[in-house]
């Protein structure tokens, strides 16, 4: 299936759907050694297709718990999360586990300076977006701002946009040729994209709320922004462009998907999907873009660039490769911002690589050093750490710091053994040469994907969010690879076609997160798992309600316990379940339980999710609520529009359309979440 079949296909019901089906198409060439074919190597490829496995095999393979075979689970037990589960569904509210409040915190317009308009989504404007929170919020975090952690600033990801939910009378602009985007309708697009930093206080009552007059309030888009460049690449050649022939200086940040805080309180924005942003003229007889002209044809090829999802690059000259053909390579990075300092520029962190960046978790390790974890979220791609070359000091542990430069990038090879190596992507290091086409550091940081494809990494099943967690441990979210067929190498996952995905568990060698090798192992295998050919693997605790698919983002709480947050997009009605959020058993007899405590609205997705330092406050984002596969929502069978949605949540207001919402739960008369 090609780009025009995927914009026709009649069950795509929206842009981002069928931005997510042209994904499934993987760009890595390098597929002769995936992790699929090593879990086959270790395990026998007919027992782990079968979903049988012996008492040994099973141990190594999941741990000390048995999993569940494929029949009815039992009830859940209580172990670590102290909470009644929530029953699973579909429809057009929010749910939280009982006993909890979900309340609305923001949403997508509301205004969030002193002197910023009312929102008024019948005249939208670039210039009233960027004094109001942006649209499809994914990643938060927070910092306070008093000891008492009752004051704080918000950050939030605001990844794309949907426009045949968000502006009237105008639909898909995908299927008709991009012809109703004005230059207009862009700039909003533009305005609504990005992040927002929000001063936001806690009242007596324990409800949160935006201090809208705060000193700290802004949009940060790619509208307007300006932000620098460190590390290898940094006023490289291939930075360079008209606008910026130094090479330093970036306007903005774009599909800022997840991210993270780092120890000192700088918030992550990671730079995923860049590529759709990007327009061509010149095209094949299949109206696929054809950059075989192009000076940077080979790493265009390989990040997917110009995707052609959005009408940018007919308007603004940045966005067209065709004008501004180095302006790609200033995307796919980790941007940190200051949210403490307005007037701080954001900086484009270089030594972090170029790739589709879900996130960016952050973390000291025993030795020291600052970590970070980000996985390129690409059917087939790969998994990444950072290791700061400088030990984390009150000198070094500030915004801007030379942490984020002076370190190594490593990308990930799981072995048939169950150990990991993270092999450094350093210049000069093995076929990293120019001969390959590396003439130094700034292009193996450019070209990162084709740096880590020879250094023979392990393609992965769409590696989004990973989490570095307790005792040298890190969670990675493998959300699915519906592309995996039974007799072809793939990545990341035991099963064939897999629409359900898994979990995978790193401890990193001598609980070091900074170390160069480690073990690996399953922690669960998404999916039902009373359907057999399904091959889900869970606890035997684990409910009806507690097992689900396509893991997404993960945090840890102030208990150490893992939740995850799942994304499955248009396909939630293989499942009939909403996308939710899940506390998830790592250790013990429980380990691989797992228990549903919220789930979104018809059409949303779960991000997020964040815990405050005490415990007592969980920060969630719904995001692209009422559009993706609206078809499976009995009574209602067809695609969401701005006049006829799936569910107008969370106003349930007839002139108002869905809107993309932060949510924060407490506990009602208060205390920690699930303790």
């Amino acid at each position: 299936m090609d780009r025009k079949d995927i914009i026709q296909d009649p069950t795509i019901g929206n842009k981002a759907e069928a931005f997510e089906a042209f994904d499934d198409i993987p760009t890595n060439p390098n597929l002769t050694r995936t992790i699929g074919d090593v879990i086959n190597r270790r395990y026998g490829r007919r027992d782990m297709l079968k979903g049988v496995l012996g008492v040994t095999a099973t141990t190594a393979l999941f741990g000390t718990s048995a999993m569940i075979a494929p029949k009815q689970a039992a009830a859940a037990t209580q172990g670590r999360y102290n909470f009644e589960e929530l029953a699973w569904g579909n429809d057009e509210t929010h749910h939280i586990a009982e006993g909890y409040n979900a309340d609305i915190l923001l949403r997508w317009g509301d205004p969030i300076t002193a002197d910023a308009p009312e929102f008024d989504v019948m005249n939208q404007s670039a210039e009233a977006q960027l004094q109001q929170f942006g649209y499809n919020n994914d990643y938060v975090g927070f910092t306070a701002l008093n000891d008492e952690g009752t004051r704080g600033l918000l950050c939030v990801n605001h990844e794309y946009t949907n426009e045949e939910v968000m502006f009237p009378g105008l639909g898909r602009q995908d299927r008709a040729g991009f012809a109703g985007m004005t230059k207009e309708l862009v700039d909003i697009e533009m305005a609504a994209h990005g992040g927002s930093v929000v001063e936001i206080a806690q009242g007596e009552d324990g409800k949160w709320a935006l201090v809208r007059d705060s000193k700290y309030n802004r949009r940060i888009t790619p509208h307007s922004t300006e932000m620098t460049i460190d590390g290898p690449a940094a006023g490289h050649a291939r930075m360079q462009t008209n606008a910026d022939p130094e090479g330093m200086t970036v306007i903005g940040t774009v599909n800022n998907c997840a991210g993270g805080m780092t120890p000192w309180g700088t918030y992550l924005m990671a730079e995923e999907n860049f590529h759709g942003y990007f327009w061509s003229d010149v095209v094949d007889g299949e109206d696929k873009p054809d950059v075989s002209a192009q000076p940077e044809a080979t790493s265009m090829k390989r990040y997917g660039v110009p995707g052609r999802w959005y009408a940018w690059g007919q308007h603004h000259d940045r966005w067209n490769i065709d004008k501004e053909p180095n302006e790609p390579n200033r995307w796919g990075w980790i941007v940190e911002v200051d949210p403490r300092n307005p007037d701080a520029k954001p900086i484009k962190h270089t030594a972090l690589g170029r790739f589709r960046h879900e996130g960016a978790e952050s973390t000291i390790s025993s030795s020291g050093k600052l970590v970070v974890y980000s996985g390129d979220d690409n059917r087939f791609d790969y998994m990444y750490k950072y290791v700061s070359g400088g030990d984390v000091t009150d000198e070094t542990a500030v915004f801007g710091s030379s942490l984020f430069s002076d370190g190594t990038l490593y990308v990930a090879r799981f072995d048939e053994d169950g150990t990991i190596a993270w092999l450094p992507l350093v210049h000069g290091t093995g076929p990293l040469t120019a001969e390959n086409g590396f003439n130094d550091q700034a292009d193996v940081m450019i070209d990162t994907r084709l740096a880590a494809d020879y250094l023979g990494a392990t393609p992965m099943d769409r590696p989004e969010d990973a989490n570095p967690g307790p005792n040298g441990t890190a969670y990675v979210m493998l959300t699915n690879n519906t592309r995996r067929k039974a007799d072809q190498v793939n990545a990341a996952n035991p099963r064939a076609e897999s629409s359900f995905g898994h979990i995978i568990e790193i401890k990193e060698a001598g609980e070091d997160h900074a170390a160069t090798t480690g073990t690996w192992s399953i922690l669960v295998k998404c999916g039902d798992p009373t359907i057999e050919e399904v091959g889900a693997q869970w606890n035997p605790e684990t409910s009806e309600n507690g097992w689900f698919g396509s893991p997404d983002n993960c945090a840890f709480d102030a208990e150490g316990r893992l939740w995850v947050s799942t994304d499955q997009g248009s396909s939630w009605g293989k499942t009939g379940k909403s996308d939710g959020l899940y506390g998830v058993e790592t250790d013990g007899d429980l380990r691989g339980t797992s228990k549903l405590f919220f789930r979104c609205p018809v059409g949303g997705e779960l991000c997020g999710p964040y815990f405050h330092d005490s415990g007592e406050t969980l920060f969630l984002a719904v995001q692209h609520p009422g559009t993706d596969g609206t078809k499976d929502l009995k009574g209602f069978e067809r695609d969401s529009t701005f006049e006829d949605p799936a569910t107008r949540w969370p106003d349930f207001d007839a002139a108002m359309p869905p809107r993309p919402s932060v949510v924060v739960v407490t506990k009602q008369g208060g205390g920690k979440i699930a303790v």
